[in-house]
């Protein structure tokens, strides 16, 4: 069976840190693959709204979430802090991949909690259509990997 592999960008945008919720946590006592979602969630918009926009802005469209993969590498309990960095690339026409690297300290090290790619498509809702990826939004986030 073949797994999902993520391949992690050499520079992320931004890094936050998200603390791990008792809501978070299934029956096996760490965070379920649904929380894990919500966490990605969680990171995107606050990514998001680090460059001065949201998932219903992105500098005159919106964002749709277009596909979701999440590798996991460790498990993750409740007290624990995700930190989670956040990277945007492979932009196409009308749009782009979200990729998060998210971990937690353990022992004094950094170590990998999952890896994950959301693909997001630029929509504009009043017209209810596909629009192309703004020009301004790919500067704001390329410039900040010069």
């Amino acid at each position: 069976m073949a797994r999902i592999k993520i391949t992690l960008p050499p520079v992320f945008q931004f890094s936050t840190k998200i603390p791990v919720r008792i809501t978070d946590v299934n029956y096996g006592g760490h965070v379920g693959n649904d929380a894990f979602l919500s966490i990605l969630h969680e990171a995107r918009l606050q990514f998001l709204a680090h460059f001065g926009y949201s998932e219903l802005e992105l500098a005159g469209t919106s964002l749709i979430m277009a596909d979701a993969a999440i590798e996991f590498k460790k498990e993750a309990f409740y007290g624990d802090t995700i930190i989670a960095s956040v990277a945007v690339n492979d932009f196409q026409r009308v749009a782009f991949d979200i990729v998060y690297k998210l971990e937690k300290e353990q022992e004094g090290q950094l170590v990998p909690v999952a890896f994950a790619k959301t693909g997001v498509i630029c929509y504009d809702y009043t017209q209810k259509k596909i629009c192309p990826v703004p020009e301004a939004a790919i500067k704001l986030f390329q410039s900040v990997l010069k």
